[in-house]
This record gives structure tokens, C-alpha cells and sequence, in this order.
């Protein structure tokens, strides 16, 4: 049964898929999900909402930063944090030796991202061993070339590892490394949750909430607020 939280309206089916996706991976699957979605339409919530529901589960986040897209694997740094990076030893020489170069741990020339891509499906499947595994990507839309590239790589390769990825991609968006994978696109409020919403922000304002509709996409709710105090 989804349970959600007193500010989180209207995303029962979205956080259903969610738990379903958990709940395979605890099962010894592994599972993937794209959230595509506009600014603001909710892509970080579910990912809170994701993260919250993998009780059990080692965690690991990586966040796109306009600030480093020109930084070759520095999505991949984010992703191989201590838990991940201490079963280095379980790859072969060949992958180890690449990943400890992108990932500016050893001296020597740029990778092959062939290599680095096999390096950290095996590091993900080998963490995953003692405890499922979580991969969170948010703003996917901003990581740079080399780790979307490999975070693709990696999501069309899970099997039956027991690791979750969820990535969150802003739209539009001209990137394609997560392209051809399970998506989730979550819709606009509808216009009562909405005004629910804004109201619990603006307790004491005026509302004007207008719905913007499209037969491709799901509808986009808009607030606009127009705040009416007494002096």
C-alpha cells in the first residue's frame, strides 16, 4: 500500500511503480527507471520518495552540475563513493587500472570508456552482493559526456545484480544516453491539489491556479499567486 507523505499530492501511481521497482530489486532483480519530466513538475520528490522507501539499502547519489559537464567523469566520482569504491579489488587488472585513472587515483592516459563503463558495472554488482544497492541520478540532463555515456552503459547491462537505478532528466533535454529504457513521466497536479498545495504555502494569500493542457505530454499545472495582505 503507498503511503505518502502530507505534502506529497497526487503521486500515487508514480510512487506505486517506485515500490514495485524496490521491491523487485530486493527480490534479486535489478530494475531502471528514467523520470522525465519539466522543472518543477515533482522529479526530485520521487527521488526523496524513492529514497526514503529503500529501507535496507546502501544509497548512492550522483547530482548533474552545469558547473562540471566540461569535467570528463565526474559523475562517475560522485558514484563511487567509499562503499562502492572498497570492493575495487574484486574487478580485473584491466578495468581496475581504468577506473583508478578516470577517477584520478592512479597516473596514466585517458581511458577507453568501454573499460571504465565494464569497471563500474562490476564495482556496482560486487557492492550489491551484501545488500541491495541504490544508484540515484539527479539532473541527469547535466552530467558531463563521459559519465552519462557510462551510466547508460551500465543501466542497459543490470540483470540480476539486486541494484535499483533511478535517474531524473529535466525536459526538454537534447541528451540520449538513458534513451530506450523503463520511464516515468510524471503529470501536473490536478487543479484541487494544486490550490491545496499553494495554499499551504500561502496560507493567508489569494490563489489563481490554470491548468495547461497537451495531448502529448501529461497536463502541466501552473501556479500563479497573488498574495493580499492587509497592511
Amino acid at each position: 500500500m503507498v503511503t505518502l507523505a502530507p505534502a506529497f499530492l497526487d503521486r500515487i501511481d508514480e510512487c506505486r511503480s517506485l515500490d514495485q521497482l524496490l521491491a523487485a530489486v530486493r527480490d534479486g532483480q535489478s530494475a531502471v527507471v528514467v523520470i522525465r519530466g519539466e522543472a518543477g513538475i515533482g522529479k526530485t520528490a520521487l527521488l526523496r520518495y524513492t529514497s526514503d522507501q529503500a529501507s535496507g539499502f546502501l544509497a548512492v547519489q550522483v547530482t548533474g552540475s552545469e558547473a562540471e559537464m566540461e569535467l570528463p567523469f565526474a559523475g562517475i566520482h560522485q558514484l563511487c563513493a567509499p562503499a562502492v569504491l572498497e570492493h575495487l579489488d574484486a574487478l580485473p587488472p584491466p578495468q581496475r587500472d581504468a577506473l583508478t585513472v578516470a577517477l584520478g587515483l592512479a597516473a596514466g592516459d585517458v581511458p577507453e570508456r568501454f573499460l571504465v563503463g565494464l569497471a563500474v558495472l562490476g564495482l556496482l554488482s560486487a557492492a550489491a552482493e551484501a545488500r541491495p544497492l541504490l544508484c540515484i541520478i539527479e539532473d541527469a540532463q547535466w552530467l558531463d559526456s563521459a559519465s552519462g555515456m557510462i551510466l547508460g552503459f551500465v543501466a542497459r547491462r543490470l540483470l540480476a545484480e539486486s541494484v535499483a537505478m533511478v535517474v531524473a532528466v529535466r525536459e526538454p533535454s537534447p541528451r540520449h544516453e538513458f534513451d530506450g529504457l523503463s520511464e516515468l513521466y510524471p503529470s501536473g497536479l490536478p487543479e484541487a491539489d494544486a490550490r491545496t498545495l499553494l495554499m499551504r504555502a500561502v496560507p493567508d494569500g489569494s490563489t489563481t491556479v490554470s491548468a495547461i493542457g497537451s495531448s502529448e505530454r501529461p497536463a502541466a499545472i501552473r501556479l500563479r499567486c497573488s498574495i493580499f495582505r492587509e497592511a
